[in-house]
C-alpha cells in the first residue's frame, strides 16, 4: 500500500500555516490587560496637575504635626498630669479629727447636782517622718515615671514616623523606576512591531513584549498603591490632620554623620527612655521599701479634750501610739523588697539587651551601607551597560529580543535591590537613633 507523498511547497505551506495558528493562539492565550492595569499607564496630564496640587511637606513639618495631634502622645501627657496630682495627695497632711458630745448627769445620791454634761475634743495625727518623706518620694518618683514614658512614647512615634516616611520614599522610587521600565519596554515594543512587519522577526517576539508590558504596569500599579497606603498610615499617626492631597519632600539619599559605635553606647545607656523609665520604677520601689519599714510606727495622735459636768471641768491631753507588737509590717517589707530586687534585674537585663540590639543595628547599617555602594557602583552601571549592548545586538539583528529583556529584567532587579539597600540604611540609622533616645530630648507640648 503506498502513501501519498506531499510536494515541499506544499509542506512549507503547511509549516507556514501551523506556525500561524500557533501565534495566533498564543496571542489569544495572552493575559489581557485588566482595567487596573491600563490605569497603570504612565502619569497624564491630570495626573501630574493633581501631584502639583499636593501639599509639599518636609520630614521636619510632618513629625510636628503627628507629635502635636497624635491622640497616643496626648494620653500620655494627660497621665503626667494625674502623677503630678498623686505627688500633691502624698505631700497632704492629715486632717484634725474634732469630738463633741453632750448629755446629762442625773443625781444618785444625796448632794450631788444634777444638770447638763458636755465635752470636745481635738486630735492631731502626727506622721512619722520617715514614711512620709517615702511616700512623696514613691510619688515624685511615680511623675518622673510618667515623663519618661511620654519621652518613650514621643520617641517610639517619631521613630515610626521616620520608619514610614522612609517607605513612602522607597515607593515612589519604586513607582519612578516602574515607570521608566515601562516607557523603556513600549519603546522596545516599536521598534518589535518595526521588525514582525517587516519580516525580520517573528510575532512571538511581540507577544512576549506585550507580555513585559502587562507584568511592568502590574508593578507601577502596585508601587502606587503602596506608597499612598503608606501616606494613609502617617495620616492615621496624626490623626487625620494632615492635608487632602500632599506629598513629601526629600529622597532616601539623604542622611546624616553617624557617630562611632561607642559614642551609641554612652548615648543609649544615658539616654534611651525605657532605660530611664525603668530607673525610675527602681527609685519608686526604694521608697516603697522604705515607706514600709517606716509603717511599724506611723506616727503620734495628739488628743487635747475638755468635758464640762455641772460641778467639774475636766481638761486632759493625750498622746495615741500604735505599738508594733503583733504585727511587725513583715510582710509588707518582704514584698516591697522582692518588688525592688525583680525591678533592679529587669533594669540590668534591658540594659544589657540594649547594647546587643545597637550592636546589631550598628551592624545592620554598615552591611546595608556596603550593599549600597556594591550596587551603586558596580552592578546597577554593569547592567545598563549590558542592556545597552543588547539592544544595540538586537538592531543589528545579532540578538534575539529575549536577551533585551533578560537585560532589561536584570537591570530592573539590581536597581530594586538598590533602592531596598538604602531603604534599609535608613532603618537602621533609625533605630540607632531610637535606641539612643534621640527622639526623646524634644521638648514635649503642654497639656
Amino acid at each position: 500500500m503506498s502513501h501519498p507523498v506531499l510536494s515541499p511547497s506544499l509542506m512549507a505551506g503547511l509549516v507556514s500555516l501551523c506556525l500561524l495558528t500557533t501565534a495566533t493562539t498564543l496571542r489569544a492565550q495572552t493575559p489581557q490587560t485588566p482595567d487596573f492595569l491600563l490605569s497603570a499607564a504612565p502619569p497624564t496630564t491630570g495626573d501630574r496637575e493633581a501631584a502639583e496640587r499636593a501639599q509639599p511637606l518636609t520630614l521636619a513639618e510632618l513629625i510636628q504635626t503627628v507629635v502635636a495631634h497624635n491622640t497616643e502622645l496626648l494620653a500620655a501627657q494627660q497621665a503626667r498630669v494625674g502623677a503630678l496630682a498623686g505627688v500633691r495627695t502624698a505631700s497632704a497632711y492629715a486632717n484634725p479629727r474634732v469630738e463633741w458630745q453632750t448629755g446629762r448627769n442625773q443625781a444618785r445620791m444625796p448632794g450631788t447636782a444634777a444638770g447638763n454634761v458636755q465635752g470636745w475634743g481635738v486630735s492631731q495625727l502626727i506622721e512619722n517622718p520617715s514614711a512620709r518623706s517615702a511616700r512623696i518620694d514613691a510619688a515624685d518618683a511615680l511623675a518622673r515615671g510618667s515623663e519618661h514614658a511620654i519621652a518613650l512614647t514621643r520617641n517610639a512615634l517619631i521613630s515610626e514616623t521616620r520608619l514610614r516616611a522612609s517607605e513612602y520614599q522607597l515607593r515612589r522610587a519604586e513607582a519612578t523606576v516602574s515607570a521608566e521600565n515601562l516607557a523603556l519596554l513600549e519603546q522596545v515594543r516599536e521598534r518589535v512591531q518595526l521588525r514582525v512587519r517587516s519580516g525580520e522577526a517573528a510575532r512571538y517576539e511581540l507577544i512576549k513584549a506585550d507580555a513585559e508590558i502587562v507584568h511592568a504596569r502590574e508593578r507601577l500599579q502596585t508601587a502606587r498603591l503602596q506608597a499612598e497606603q503608606v501616606l494613609i498610615s502617617l495620616n492615621r499617626l496624626a490623626a487625620g490632620r494632615l492635608p487632602a492631597r500632599w506629598t513629601l519632600t526629600g529622597s532616601l539619599e539623604d542622611g546624616a554623620p553617624r557617630p562611632s559605635l561607642a559614642d551609641l553606647q554612652q548615648q543609649a545607656d544615658e539616654g534611651n527612655p525605657e532605660l530611664r523609665a525603668l530607673q525610675t520604677e527602681v527609685d519608686r520601689a526604694e521608697a516603697q521599701l522604705r515607706g514600709a519599714r517606716a509603717s511599724r510606727l506611723p506616727g503620734v495622735e495628739v488628743r487635747v479634750g475638755q468635758t464640762n459636768e455641772p460641778e467639774v471641768r475636766q481638761s486632759t491631753v493625750g498622746l495615741n501610739l500604735q505599738v508594733p507588737l503583733f504585727d511587725r509590717r513583715d510582710g509588707v517589707i518582704g514584698e516591697a523588697a522582692a518588688d525592688l530586687e525583680r525591678l533592679r534585674g529587669r533594669m540590668e537585663g534591658r540594659r544589657a539587651e540594649l547594647r546587643q540590639q545597637v550592636r546589631l543595628a550598628w551592624q545592620s547599617l554598615e552591611i546595608a551601607t556596603l550593599r549600597v555602594q556594591a550596587l551603586s557602583e558596580g552592578v546597577v552601571k554593569d547592567a545598563e551597560a549590558a542592556l545597552r549592548v543588547a539592544q544595540a545586538a538586537y538592531q543589528f539583528g545579532e540578538r534575539g529580543i529575549l536577551d533585551v529583556l533578560d537585560a532589561q529584567r536584570v537591570l530592573r532587579s539590581a536597581r530594586a535591590d538598590l533602592l531596598l539597600a538604602r531603604f534599609q540604611v535608613q532603618a537602621a540609622s533609625i533605630e540607632l537613633d531610637t535606641l539612643a533616645g534621640r527622639f526623646a530630648t524634644a521638648p514635649t507640648p503642654q497639656p
